[in-house]
């Protein structure tokens, strides 16, 4: 075989390698598709922001414990899976969030009084506080975080305390 025809058949075998673009539509529009499909099945890799991490310590048994709460109400206690606030649950949050953005900003740390049972650390896109129950000059948000932590650990996370 010569002539037209064998540079024919070569041109065929071997288009992609002297630059001729390849047919590629059909793994093209596969992917087009998949795409589509992950976008209306309710985007589940997509994840809301967090709202800010709390680490409890203590000196009382059960005291060690991490609150992680994002925007969208979830909440993952000691690294487990996410569950979920309530509404007013995750107001609070919200408020405790908003109103923790200037202490944490200015990276507040109070040392703790001469008994304390609990200590937190919280963190959020602004900075970190850290306190104890029996600090004094607590303002008034740091005590609301507390009573979160508290009631959170206990209603959703079903931990004693």
């Amino acid at each position: 075989m010569t002539g037209p025809l064998l540079r024919a058949q070569l041109r065929r075998r071997y288009s992609h390698r002297m630059g001729a673009p390849r047919r590629r539509w059909p793994w093209r529009a596969l992917g087009a598709a998949l795409v589509a499909a992950g976008s209306l099945g309710g985007c589940a890799g997509i994840k809301a922001p967090d709202l800010f991490l709390v680490q409890r310590t203590g000196t009382v048994a059960g005291a060690q414990l991490t609150l992680l709460v994002n925007e969208e109400g979830g909440v993952r206690c000691n690294g487990g899976r996410t569950l979920k606030l309530s509404d007013p649950q995750l107001i609070e949050a919200r408020g405790i969030q908003e109103d923790m953005r200037e202490p944490a900003s200015k990276h507040v740390s109070l040392p703790p009084g001469p008994r304390p049972v609990f200590s937190y650390r919280l963190r959020e896109e602004s900075g970190s506080v850290s306190f104890s129950d029996d600090s004094s000059g607590q303002p008034s948000v740091f005590r609301r975080l507390a009573l979160f932590v508290l009631q959170t650990a206990q209603r959703v996370c079903h931990l004693p305390i």
